[in-house]
């Protein structure tokens, strides 16, 4: 049987996985044995095939190779930042590609992950905002994202790293596409990603970013229980129509009732409220001092992330003196403000700049169609 119809188990639930075994004969009473020795392989050895699990049976690999896939997806390309940021660009089928950013810091390592190809969003600054979406990636899809990620950083036991020393320590659904408009397979990807025998990942270091599907995130709250970030990037309704054209349909009064109802919301658990600074858009005074009047009474914190330029971009990012005049009202309000540091400008993998290669590649080639038929137009 070709490996690509095989049915794949990564990202599968617990219960998805049983069910699997079952289907393809494994007696219920073992059932509960081979999850858990598989799961032990994908994501605490990163086994790639069954042969390697020395758990099993040589009969068994054998009969589970036959039927089942280990399989990665393809990683087109991976690129190194000069600040050490990594960014791969993964291939899950012809077209359909997204991107996975890591972010090493001093005390915390950050993987990026996306949840759709493209997407439906079109906020204004966002570079991704210009793809259309292609469809939405399955929970093995998600999954596996981190497992390339692994692999690329030799954080395995096969490559003699321990757990205490992963460099992979915070996940953050911040990558192509709209989460809450996924939410069924996001919801299972981060369980199995948050698993305690498995890659065991604290919900509390996992966040899920959202432009503000109100009515899906208490759902969020109840069902997947990750920290939770709000695109806001606007303290008033006339400004945030515009640069983000979800707040049309759910207002900023709409989602901070929802953000306050939030599951679990405490000091412990705060809210990040994502705030990217346009020159001249929303980064005045006044414009800080009314983001703390609208959000009071939230235990959150602010992200000031300095607008990350990309081809045809229609903003310039703030002054850094400005954003710094900015966070500082924020500040003294009595929120934590860090500003964001820009970082993988020079392999376009900061915030907002993630777009699928073949999708810019596709835009170039028509760019370069354009202009020969203008220039054979032109007369000689």
């Amino acid at each position: 049987m070709n490996s690509s119809v095989k049915p794949r188990l990564i990202g599968l639930t617990r219960d998805g996985l049983k069910a699997a075994l079952g289907a393809a004969g494994v007696e219920t009473k073992q059932l509960s044995m081979r999850v858990s020795q598989l799961w032990n392989a994908m994501y605490v050895q990163g086994a790639t095939g069954f042969d390697a699990i020395t758990t099993l049976a040589k009969p068994l690999r054998g009969e589970f190779a036959d039927t089942f896939s280990l399989k990665r997806p393809e990683v087109v390309a991976a690129q190194v930042s000069s600040d050490g940021t990594r960014k791969w660009l993964i291939r899950f089928a012809p077209g359909v590609e997204i991107e996975t950013v890591f972010i090493p810091d001093e005390d915390r390592g950050t993987l990026c992950i996306s949840s759709q190809v493209g997407c439906t969003l079109t906020c204004r600054f966002c570079h991704t905002g210009t793809q259309k979406l292609v469809r939405n990636l399955t929970a093995e899809e998600i999954v596996s994202q981190v497992l390339v990620a692994r692999d690329d950083l030799k954080e395995w036991p096969r490559a003699g790293r321990n757990s205490d020393e992963r460099l992979i320590t915070n996940i953050v659904m911040m990558g192509m596409g709209e989460p809450l408009y996924n939410f069924e397979n996001v919801r299972d990807a981060i369980n199995v990603i948050a698993d305690g025998e498995g890659l065991s990942v604290s919900k509390r270091r996992i966040t899920l970013s959202t432009a503000g599907v109100v009515p899906m995130i208490p759902r969020a709250g109840e069902e997947i229980g990750s920290m939770l970030a709000i695109s806001l990037h606007a303290p008033r309704d006339d400004v945030r129509d515009v640069i983000v054209p979800l707040n049309k349909k759910y207002p900023i009064k709409e989602l901070l009732e929802a953000c306050r109802a939030y599951p679990g919301l405490s000091n412990a658990r705060r809210i990040t409220f994502e705030y990217v600074m346009l020159k001249g858009v929303n980064d005045s005074n006044a414009d800080a001092r009314e983001l703390v009047k609208v959000i009071r009474g939230i235990p959150a914190k602010i992200n000031l992330i300095p607008f990350n330029p990309w081809p045809g971009a229609p903003y310039e990012c703030s002054d850094w003196e400005r954003i710094e005049e900015f966070g500082e009202i924020v500040n003294r309000a009595g929120y934590a403000s860090p500003i964001r540091t820009p970082r993988g400008r020079d392999i376009m993998a900061a915030c907002g700049q993630l777009k699928s290669e073949s999708v810019k590649a596709r835009a170039s080639e028509r760019l370069a169609e354009m202009r020969s038929k203008e220039l054979a137009r032109m007369p000689h």
